[in-house]
């Protein structure tokens, strides 16, 4: 089943997971960003987005436990029910793929997503409910057929006035709910075999000890040198991923 991985490589999986969760419930993202520069030479890049839609079904269902006091289920409610036939549209799509398309779609999202967050931040937009709710379907589109679209939905929450572990509690509900629409597309369009849904559980299983070990740091150190950190990964990764699938 797992025979063309080695123990190696899923030690290699496991250990960035755990690493990922600890910066997702430090900063409000991570697994989605960091995950594919470790999976797509293995498992390759059609198979990535696949894996981490179920995998989030477990990593965003231990973080809203971790920070439930935080969760605001209206605005939870909001972005998933519009941005759900967006979502489940958007990751047709990516089954339609072919392996350089995926890994160059990968690829690009990841380097724009950055600046793209560090705009909102400096323009210091503001989102009403109704808003929220306009911002949700281009959500769905992005986040239904990529890995790592946490870092916009952490803008949009952010934009609303949320601060904190507010922001990641529903950040999490939303990725957890959405995460369903994701693997039962990816699921009936034969996108997740048996061998994909065990690395996927392999991340999922590292999301408990990850979460409580950054609930743990966050009431100690802050989380913007954290985030310094993810974001010069997530460049050079979604640049050296682009670059791969252009030159072969």
């Amino acid at each position: 089943m797992l025979a063309d991985l080695t123990l190696a490589e899923l030690a290699v999986i496991a250990v960035t997971a755990f690493g990922a969760q600890i910066i997702g419930g430090l900063a409000g993202y991570g697994t989605g960003l960091l995950m594919p520069l470790v999976l797509v030479p293995m498992i390759g890049a059609p198979a990535v987005v696949p894996v981490i839609g179920l995998s989030a079904i477990i990593t965003n269902l231990t973080r809203v436990a971790a920070f439930r006091e935080a969760l605001d289920t209206r605005k939870t409610i909001v972005v998933t029910l519009i941005a759900f036939p967006f979502a489940a549209l958007s990751a047709w799509g990516y089954t339609r793929l072919s392996g350089k398309g995926a890994e160059i779609l990968i690829g690009i999202m990841l380097i724009v997503l950055v600046p793209v967050r560090r705009i909102f931040e400096h323009l210091k937009l503001r989102l009403s409910e109704r808003g929220l709710a306009y911002a949700a379907a281009p959500y769905g589109l992005i986040m239904g057929g990529t890995s790592g679209a946490g870092v916009m939905l952490l803008s949009m929450l952010m934009s609303t006035g949320l601060v904190g572990t507010q922001v990641i509690a529903t950040d999490a509900a939303i990725s957890f709910l959405l995460g369903f629409v994701k693997t039962g597309v990816f699921a009936g369009f034969g996108a997740l075999n048996l061998k994909l849904i065990v690395v996927a559980l392999i991340i999922g299983v590292m999301a408990t000890p990850g979460t409580l070990t950054a609930k743990w740091m966050i009431r100690r150190f802050s989380a913007q040198f954290h985030t310094l950190i993810l974001e010069i990964a997530i460049l050079l990764g979604g640049a050296l991923l682009a670059w791969r699938a252009f030159a072969s």
